[in-house]
């Protein structure tokens, strides 16, 4: 014990005071109260872009379907690849959806660039475009899927399984909380975000020497009054109404997920119950401060 005062008395003799370091605080952003946000959505998430601070969930791992949520990871494996984006793809009965039959504006024996094809699989959905993408790459579709669940693997979403590169098939699962990943891993690739961030599109039918207009299947994409920098959309009826996008609503960035939303507006009007949520929110905030 004298050694140890004899010691301190040095140190403060010496011009060196001691000091104690208060113990680490994890940085944390205001938080509204969860219990005041109701949404028709089965599951969701709404996190901080930039803390990734959960602001609300509900039923986040919950495994559902994710229809064409599925075409965000499609994207990033057909980037990873590095392969030629201007290269002619042609349309073929391979491509067709035999399915559900669903529409496509891509007729057999069109072609189109592999970038034409990205942006039209990304914007309007096109079922056809993500499955020539995937039937193109090397070692083919099979050799896709595999990269797509690497790729899942890799970012820690552990409750994602792909089987396909459009959505179309409920084996493709996910939850909310796996989903807010795949988002903060796609907000990395600044071409999901040039393709996917705009209402509407145009792309080039070379056989046919014609264009093909096409609006992004979020429509919240194109009211003025929403900032909104990258989406997706996605609907099957085993996965109900999808949306998925970065947002920046009241001065936050966000990243928000929408699952299993039963009514072709539901998301829709979530996406407003959410803004209007953290809008009232800060409005309060701002008032006290006062």
């Amino acid at each position: 014990m004298r050694i140890f005062l004899v010691t301190i008395l040095l140190i403060l003799n010496s011009g060196h005071a001691l000091s104690v370091e208060p113990p680490f605080q994890q940085a944390s952003i205001s938080k509204p109260d969860a219990g005041k946000l109701w949404l028709r959505s089965h599951a969701a998430v709404v996190m901080d872009q930039h803390s990734g601070q959960i602001l609300y969930q509900k039923n986040a791992k919950a495994v559902l379907p994710i229809a064409s949520i599925t075409k965000l990871m499609t994207a990033m494996v057909l980037i990873d690849a590095d392969l030629d984006m201007q290269e002619s793809i042609s349309i073929t009965r391979a491509d067709k959806d035999t399915l559900r039959y669903s529409r496509s504006r891509l007729p057999v024996g069109s072609k189109l660039s592999r970038m034409d094809l990205l942006k039209i699989a990304l914007m309007a959905s096109e079922n056809r475009a993500a499955a020539a993408l995937a039937r193109t790459y090397p070692g083919g579709k099979t050799a896709f899927i595999d990269a797509m669940n690497a790729k899942s693997k890799v970012l820690g979403m552990q409750q994602t399984r792909f089987s396909d590169s459009t959505g179309l098939i409920t084996e493709n699962h996910s939850t909310a909380k796996d989903l807010a990943t795949l988002l903060k891993a796609a907000w990395q690739y600044p071409l999901i975000k040039k393709i996917s961030g705009v209402g509407k599109g145009e792309v080039t039918l070379q056989r046919l020497k014609n264009s093909l207009e096409f609006n992004n299947t979020n429509r919240l994409l194109r009211r003025p009054n929403w900032q909104i920098g990258m989406s997706k959309t996605g609907y099957i009826k085993e996965s109900g109404r999808c949306l998925v996008m970065q947002a920046n609503i009241s001065g936050r960035d966000l990243f928000i997920v929408l699952l299993n939303a039963q009514g072709k507006l539901s998301s829709y009007g979530d996406s407003g119950r959410i803004r209007k949520w953290l809008e009232k929110f800060d409005a309060n905030r701002q008032a006290k401060s006062q």
